[in-house]
């Protein structure tokens, strides 16, 4: 799992007990859902118009903030949809 681009932290939880941890490329968006976080904060920010660098911060951790845990155990919970795809799909792009 330990790769340049592990942060430590990261590195740290997957070993805690009863953690299972699945290997897959980083550039694999099918399978990454924080793809999909981000796509839902570019739309909850996709009408400000931000002037400063600070407002653009603002609208982003405003907007990250009001994604609900339903929402994240949702594409949590996705993820056996998503492996089976990718697998029926044999690595191929997915709707994910």
């Amino acid at each position: 799992m330990r790769t340049p681009h592990t942060p430590a932290a990261v590195i740290n939880t997957a070993q805690l007990p009863k953690l299972e941890v699945l290997a897959w490329p980083a550039n694999s968006p099918d399978l990454n859902v924080i793809e999909n976080l981000w796509a839902i904060v570019k739309w909850k920010i996709r009408d400000r118009k931000p002037t400063t660098l600070d407002q653009l911060k603002q609208n982003i951790a405003t907007a990250w903030e009001a994604v609900s845990a339903e929402t994240c155990d949702k594409l949590v919970k996705s993820m056996p949809r998503r492996l089976q795809a990718v697998i029926q799909a044999k690595g191929a792009a997915t709707k994910y």
